[in-house]
């Protein structure tokens, strides 16, 4: 913790993002000695509050985000390495990624921390106004809220940290966790002060204050899922507070539904209307831009280059049964915007070839293999966007330009169907029904005249995969049922997969040339599934904080304390 606190304190990286498409992201962070010239006007804090968007996130969403997200949810088939102990749930307190995303998160606390405490006194010597102020401190109040909400549906536990001059002042350089119930007060309160203090428009990329009320709708949810499931933290009443945030969002904010969702993972679609909250993403380098076409594309032949590390992701069977149940017997719009199935063409990637084609094996004119088939016979494909010929963006260094979208309005919608469904466990009528129906119309779905719980749980893990929000979901169904939820965990299966029933034959690019295997079996072909099952329990629906963390602060070693809040 005491690295945390001295973090807060020593910005010292220097970035000049001239040439960068979204221009509010141009911004020279300062250091303490020059921090005093700086805040002098809304524009210098605007610039500030614009550093909070990209790099501060990316130790977070490299990796981590997608496997505690996609992967540990049971959407993902991806078994390698320490990536992989997140499908098998084999990690333990030294994975390396574990660490990433709590450093990642309060790397996003230190930045927010330090605009926040910094900021208002400066800015008051120099004359800016209170309301200008208070906007500012709504970005970094917005930004440290999600973060420590993130931390909170993760690893339940953590410690907050706030006005780190003073703790380091008085030599408080370690700290405790805190309990959660504290940590969600200590997110609502944030939240609250950004959807208070955030303008209602603002440019492209922007938090306002509808994305502050969205998340509030998100926190209230979570919080009302909580008491159904006996928690003490939370009340039935946080689904009504919930509800009135949505409604407020849906009603008022002037924000739509894009109509086309693959369209809406294109680059020139990012700042489209329905986005409330994404991270905003350069094609800058290293830590400035968005890696997901790097750690998802199945090979160059998307990428137009070497950085293409998806070859073996798909998604999971049990997702992929989700998803047609889901459907019925109709076509599901949405299918092609996240994974990609023999017979597909894409004729805005591989443009230079006419089009990227799906083949579950494809091959060159000499019949040497290109690209292998995956457990599943599928292959990933949201945020997967091309090369430069496809898009005029040089992707050279993990660094694609595409924003990661960490809230829609889709969500909002489908939270507040939650909500007004409470602890019900189906809804029939009414505007929650209506706002689930409207996702599922743009998906290309037949209205339902009423939703089950478990109905909305699936819709939204197909709106939302890949978009690292699935696990979030899973945590608010352990809330509000654990039995339940840990059941749907141990039945999904996740890794079973194919396997070729003769390669001798030509059916290699026909799914019929395949057979599903179950995990631990062999079938009467002779192929062999030994993957595991995946047992999840009650001891596995939190994370374990990073091993190196508690070495150096054994204080988190011990019971969780409440926050003293002033």
């Amino acid at each position: 913790m005491k690295r945390y606190i001295k973090y807060f304190l020593a910005t010292a990286l220097t970035v000049s993002l001239s040439a960068c498409k979204d221009e509010f992201l141009e911004y020279v962070p300062q250091d303490q000695a020059t921090v005093d010239g700086w805040y002098r006007n809304e524009k210098e804090i605007r610039q500030a509050t614009a550093s909070l968007y990209g790099r501060p996130w990316f130790g977070f969403n490299d990796e981590f985000n997608w496997l505690a997200g996609d992967l540990m949810a049971g959407d993902m088939h991806h078994n390698w390495d320490q990536e992989g102990q997140f499908f098998y749930m084999s990690f333990n307190e030294n994975n390396s990624y574990i660490g990433d995303g709590w450093q990642g998160l309060y790397d996003v606390i230190s930045y927010a921390n330090l605009i926040i405490d910094d900021m208002p006194v400066i800015a008051g010597r120099y004359g800016v106004s209170e309301s200008t102020i208070n906007a500012g401190l709504a970005e970094a109040r917005f930004m440290r809220g999600v973060a420590y909400f993130l931390l909170t549906e993760y690893w339940g536990e953590a410690p907050i940290i706030e006005k780190p001059a003073s703790k380091i002042a008085s030599g408080d350089l370690q700290l405790p966790k805190n309990t959660t119930a504290s940590l969600y007060e200590f997110v609502r309160r944030d939240l609250a002060f950004a959807a208070d203090n955030l303008p209602s428009t603002d440019e492209a990329g922007r938090v306002t204050s509808w994305a502050a009320k969205g998340m509030l709708a998100k926190l209230h949810v979570t919080l009302g899922q909580r008491s159904v499931g006996g928690s003490p933290v939370g009340s039935a009443a946080d689904f009504t507070t919930a509800a009135n945030y949505a409604a407020d969002v849906i009603n008022n904010s002037g924000l739509t539904l894009f109509a086309n969702y693959e369209d809406m993972f294109k680059i020139e679609n990012e700042h489209n209307p329905e986005i409330l909250f994404a991270l905003q993403w350069i094609n800058g380098g290293y830590g400035y831009g968005n890696s997901r076409q790097a750690r998802f594309a199945r090979s160059s032949r998307q990428t137009g280059d070497s950085q293409a590390w998806g070859g073996g992701k798909c998604m999971t069977q049990s997702f992929l049964s989700t998803f047609q149940e889901n459907a019925g017997t109709a076509v599901d719009k949405r299918r092609r915007g996240i994974f990609m199935q023999t017979g597909d063409t894409y004729n805005y990637i591989a443009t230079a070839d006419g089009g990227y084609k799906y083949e579950i094996v494809s091959r060159d004119e000499k019949g040497v293999q290109l690209e292998g088939a995956t457990p599943t016979l599928n292959s990933l494909k949201k945020y997967v966007v091309g090369s430069a010929a496809d898009h005029g963006y040089v992707i050279s260094n993990q660094d694609s330009p595409l924003d990661n979208y960490m809230l829609r309005l889709s969500d909002v919608y489908l939270l507040y169907t939650e909500a007004l469904m409470g602890a019900s466990n189906t809804l029939a009528s009414g505007p929650g029904l209506d706002s689930y129906n409207a996702v599922r119309d743009r998906a290309g779905l037949a209205p339902k005249t009423s939703v089950s719980y478990v109905q909305l749980f699936n819709e939204r893990r197909i709106e939302f995969a890949l978009e690292a929000l699935s696990w979030l979901d899973v945590k608010r169904r352990y809330y509000r049922d654990a039995s339940d939820a840990l059941a749907y965990l141990n039945s999904q299966g996740r890794t079973d997969r194919y396997y070729r029933i003769n390669s001798n034959d030509n059916l290699e690019n026909d799914p019929a040339g395949y057979e599903l295997v179950p995990a631990g079996t062999t079938s009467s072909h002779g192929n062999q599934n030994t993957d595991p099952l995946v047992t999840f329990s009650a001891a596995k629906m939190t994370l374990p904080i990073p091993g190196s963390e508690m070495v150096a602060n054994p204080l988190l070693k011990e019971e969780a304390v409440d926050y003293e809040f002033e």
